[in-house]
């Protein structure tokens, strides 16, 4: 038989422990240092944790819709309020149906809480309508001419931002205005929209334009817009008209109110609009697309605002009764257009947000809201991790008991494991949105347990490996192999039941599965670049390598054979006679 070549190491052999020790280090240590970076040192708490809003949504019956509340709508409503929460930056936002007409939404306590409720509770379909008139709300307050809500367009002009000082010439094909008069949102195709002065609103309620109706004028002489409680009246009552009716609403923000034709384009065929920032302007714009039906009606009205005067050639867009933007436009636009205008980074993402999500299948009305403390939720989370402590307690009391000396491994490795889920767990949170909550709080508690057995199942083959006859140092390199087969295939069934659970669950059970994922991955981490080069490491040392009582390897102890001894070959006799 041939001798093993001088310098080949066993199966499953590490040459290099320190080196995939001095790795995790490495990366234990950049995920702290980010960690502190981006000034967060404690997980993201969710809503059981942390508190915040519960707001219960009703279902309204529609005019000439009986059968408009059922299943299907209500579960396409919560997946667009769900986007609509979340496209907010509110993370761990919960939404879910309660019964046949109720949508339950818990909103964490969060820096974007109050504008999310705002949206919440903004459920009326979305619409496109093109802009008949306006007037300010009241003779006394006239607009803001610095801080109006919409815009003008065109393609191709250059100076675009010195449009909102006065008396400036604007984009071409818009005709210059007076210096009162103020600014408004444009929409381009070409994604070179500026600002351009609009009509002041005191003239167009005293010379009332072509083709608004004397009774629609009398509509909007009458609409009143000078309190909170006016506006909600105002908009429930533009909100319930039918597509087809001429309108009047009033803005959202400014002191202006508008006499508005029939919806042109509705809601949900807004294909997608988000907020961008253009380098160019330097300005924050809209940047909106339709489908192929929404293309068409976007076309034709735009083509036909485009050839009128100020203000018939803006055209609003109306949630929930309330004009929210006003941009007007000088071309004809298709499926890609942008609004531009005197955006903050808060109000684009906001305006490229209703966009997005604003066109539900149903109406909804806010039936309730509660503030949601944190009482509860600390108790169970006290209660939990009093349990863990104890769980803890006991496995290591298990291995100081009957591992010994190998526990110390053992140990260290938990350790690490820890540091890795917790700064992991940190950064998630602002990185997508991931929230720490009861459910989640457990799976990390569960997975104490997976990471036990792991070492376990490596010290026992190790073990088995000495009672053999073998020492330590071969034991630790042959036992590797089929310990890491099992380890293996343990995490990768554990990995497979916490990813179906994530994938046919949702709410709080998700968060208990991606915790039981996350910390099943780190335990193939873990035993892969720590404990099996830290175990390689000890086995030279006196203490292990000579299986000191106090070790958990004494040879003894295990009740190892003797080791196998090679005899000396006793020369073959012959049984021949000798001849004399």
């Amino acid at each position: 038989m041939a001798a093993p070549k001088k310098g080949r190491r066993a199966p499953g052999a590490q040459g290099k422990p320190w080196r995939a020790l001095t790795l995790i280090l490495l990366v234990i240590a950049g995920l702290t240092g980010g960690m502190f970076l981006h000034g967060e040192k404690t997980p993201r708490l969710g809503i059981d944790l942390a508190g915040g809003t519960s707001i219960t949504l009703e279902a309204k019956n529609q005019p000439g819709k009986p059968d408009a509340i059922n299943q299907t709508n209500m579960n396409t409503a919560v997946g667009i309020i769900e986007r609509r929460v979340n496209g907010l930056g509110v993370q761990e936002a919960e939404v879910q149906t309660q019964g046949d007409r109720h949508i339950i939404v818990n909103i964490p306590r969060g820096t974007n809480e109050k504008q999310a409720r705002e949206q919440v509770g903004t459920t009326a379909e979305l619409g496109f309508r093109p802009v008949l008139t306006y007037a300010p709300t009241t003779t006394e307050a006239q607009p803001d001419p610095s801080s109006s809500p919409s815009s003008s367009s065109s393609a191709g002009s250059k100076d675009k931002n010195d449009s909102d000082q006065q008396g400036r010439a604007v984009s071409e094909g818009l005709k210059a205005k007076t210096a009162d008069e103020s600014p408004s949102p444009s929409a381009s195709e070409s994604g070179k929209a500026s600002e351009s002065p609009s009509p002041d609103p005191s003239e167009s309620a005293a010379a009332q334009p072509e083709g608004v109706s004397d009774s629609l004028a009398k509509k909007l002489e009458a609409l009143d817009c000078t309190s909170k409680a006016a506006k909600a009246k105002a908009n429930e009552r533009a909100a319930s008209a039918k597509p087809g009716d001429e309108v009047v609403a009033c803005d959202a923000k400014e002191k202006i109110k508008y006499a508005l034709g029939p919806v042109a384009v509705k809601g949900k065929n807004v294909k997608d609009a988000k907020a961008v920032f253009d380098q160019q302007r330097a300005q924050w714009i809209v940047q909106m697309s339709f489908d192929d039906k929404g293309s068409d009606q976007f076309g034709d009205i735009t083509g036909k605002l485009s050839a009128k005067q100020q203000p018939q050639n803006q055209f609003a867009i109306v949630l929930d009764g309330e004009v929210v933007s006003a941009p007007s436009v000088s071309e004809r636009l298709s499926s890609n257009a942008e609004i531009s205008g005197s955006f903050t980074q808060e109000s684009a993402e906001e305006l490229g947000n209703i966009l997005s999500y604003g066109a539900l299948p149903l109406s909804f009305e806010e039936s309730d809201v509660t503030t949601v403390t944190a009482a509860l939720g600390s108790d169970q989370l006290e209660a939990g991790l009093i349990a863990g402590a104890i769980g803890l307690a006991l496995v290591v009391i298990y291995l100081v008991a009957y591992y010994r000396g190998l526990s110390l491994i053992a140990l260290l490795s938990l350790v690490v494991s820890g540091i890795l889920t917790y700064t992991l767990m940190t950064l998630l949170g602002p990185a997508i949105g991931f929230a720490l909550n009861l459910p989640a709080v457990c799976g990390a508690i569960v997975a104490i347990g997976i990471t036990a057995d792991s070492f376990i199942v490596y010290f026992e083959r190790i073990r088995d490996e000495i009672r053999e006859g073998r020492t330590l140092r071969p034991a630790v390199e042959r036992g590797w192999p089929r310990a890491r087969r099992t380890i293996l295939v343990s995490d990768f069934v554990s990995f497979l039941a916490a990813f179906v659970l994530f994938i046919v669950t949702v709410g709080k059970v998700q968060g208990f599965a991606f915790t039981l994922g996350l910390t099943t991955l780190l335990d193939v981490v873990v035993v892969f670049f720590f404990t099996k080069p830290l175990m390689t490491i000890l086995a030279r040392t006196k203490f292990f390598a000579s299986g000191h009582p106090w070790s958990g390897l004494d040879p003894t102890r295990l009740g190892a054979k003797p080791p196998l001894r090679r005899g000396r070959r006793s020369p073959d006799v012959s049984t021949d006679p000798k001849e004399a």
